[in-house]
């Protein structure tokens, strides 16, 4: 674990449901650990990078993979310069719960035409998460859950079998270069869900680490799509 606490990351597929277990994490770890949590997640609109990432991801603008894949990095660069290395920074014990990562533009750039070397090769500089749980979901499961949500789907909410191939060599990547990812299985309901990610916690995370899991709530009740 880095000296300024922890950076843990939840990953997974579109209709995976981490938003909701990201949003349980960050309350549980809240009870016990006040004002020393942080929420976030990638893209993250603030910059302009991401204004521009989420327009090409509407359908309002389009870009090339290359372009596509420079402006994740560049907003991934600006995220960490503002938002998350001044968090753990500011003290012993932080811990910075991210939906969404490098993982994620492996995947989705490489879908896009390009390879998950030279993707990775524009994020190598980011700061390497002390834990990473992808969510691990069917395309079937994934689907059925996307059909549940209101608003039209964004460009890469489509040909989630590939998703589920890049995903699996993706994090098998990424742990050629040291990183450490779990798997959940994430086609049961939300609270069995909820309940292997804290046990992944409470075995890889750091020993000060204190978790108190919250109230669940029903998958439905939840915006447990994203």
């Amino acid at each position: 674990m880095t000296c300024e606490g922890f950076f843990f990351v939840i990953e997974g597929m579109d209709g995976a449901g981490k938003s909701s277990i990201a949003r349980q994490l960050y309350d549980a770890l809240s009870q016990t650990h006040r004002d020393q949590v942080a929420l976030t997640y990638q893209p993250h609109d603030p910059s302009a990078a991401g204004i521009y990432i989420r327009d090409v991801l509407a359908k309002r603008s389009k870009a090339s993979p290359l372009a596509l894949a420079l402006a994740f990095a560049l907003n991934r660069a600006d995220h960490l310069d503002k938002v998350v290395d001044p968090f753990l920074a500011a003290g012993e014990q932080r811990i910075v719960i991210c939906d969404r990562y490098a993982l994620s533009s492996l995947v989705y750039q490489s879908c896009d035409g390009l390879s998950m070397d030279d993707v990775l090769g524009l994020n190598r500089w980011a700061r390497q998460p002390d834990l990473t749980v992808y969510l691990s979901v069917s395309p079937r499961q994934a689907y059925a859950r996307m059909r549940q949500r209101p608003t039209d789907r964004e460009l890469f909410e489509r040909n989630l079998s590939e998703r589920a191939e890049k995903y699996q060599q993706g994090m098998a990547l990424l742990r050629d270069n040291g990183e450490t990812i779990a798997e959940v299985e994430a086609n049961v309901e939300f609270d069995q869900v909820l309940a292997s990610v804290f046990d992944v916690l409470k075995s890889q995370g750091p020993a000060w680490l204190r978790i108190q899991p919250p109230l669940l709530l029903d998958w439905r009740d939840s915006d447990s799509t994203a």
